[in-house]
């Protein structure tokens, strides 16, 4: 299904989500993190779905940011309508239910690294570039570059790139953590649906769960992890059947502590 400028197609338990702006290389702006978030939710809704990879179509993943899109904003219009609005579709994909893979088929940069920081495991072609360039434009990083890339990649990685603008090769940024494999180009995409096979083998309940305790783990959304693996264990539980019937049949619940 096609949602704006972002294509979600489905395939058994695989969804594939890809970002569709390729004359600009996929650069972002308001309709495609508009169409990223009809994405996420299509992906959230499906229980068939159990795990998930994005990408971008043509020669780019995502060259981040369009300029174009934000240049001319007023400050308080770039804070609220581009750096929050974004920050919560970029969340939204982060804690997405089943596991996510960025199948990097070009360059990420900006906004784009901040996407593919999203991922739980990012594949990278052979011949792309990461970095965070937004120093050199009088920018920072707004889509998390600086918080969930630090917890994922370290500060120091971080460092490098924001500060010193250094822009890594896919064999740089394995080596570095930021990336987990590197594939020749143009096969990234069939490298991250192996592995999603891969993953959609094992039990969808413990990926979802394992997820969660990674997360919380790391410091992301602890809040919101601990909530859902709380919930999660009691809606299997006898006395939340027990007060759902007693509720219903206007009567004291009679809880006997059953798991």
């Amino acid at each position: 299904m096609a949602s704006g400028t972002v294509k979600v197609e489905i395939d058994g338990h695989v969804a594939t989500m890809t970002v569709s702006r390729p004359e600009k290389l996929n650069a972002l702006d308001l309709d495609m993190l508009r169409a990223l978030s009809d994405a996420a939710d299509e992906v959230e809704a499906n229980a068939q779905i159990r795990v998930a990879i994005l990408t971008g179509e043509g020669k780019g993943f995502s060259a981040g940011g369009d300029i174009r899109a934000w240049g001319g904003m007023r400050p308080e219009e770039f804070g609220h309508a581009w750096v929050r609005h974004g920050h919560r579709i970029f969340e939204r994909l982060a804690t997405l239910r089943v596991p996510l893979i960025a199948a990097l088929n070009g360059h990420a940069l900006g906004g784009g690294l901040e996407l593919a920081g999203v991922a739980d495991i990012r594949i990278a072609e052979q011949q792309i570039k990461i970095g965070l360039p937004e120093t050199g434009l009088g920018m920072v990083p707004g889509w998390s570059g600086t918080q969930r890339l630090v917890r994922r990649f370290g500060a120091q990685v971080v460092r490098r790139m924001a500060l010193g603008g250094e822009i890594f090769s896919a064999d740089e940024a394995q080596a570095l953590g930021i990336v987990d494999a590197v594939t020749t180009t143009g096969t990234a995409l069939a490298a991250a649906n192996d592995y999603a096979a891969r993953i959609a083998a094992r039990g969808p309940a413990a990926l979802e769960v394992v997820k969660l305790m990674i997360a919380c783990a790391n410091g992301e959304d602890n809040g919101t992890a601990v909530e859902a693996l709380g919930s999660i264990l009691v809606a299997k539980t006898g006395d939340l059947r027990e007060g759902v019937a007693s509720f219903t049949e206007k009567r004291a619940a009679q809880f006997k502590g059953e798991w």
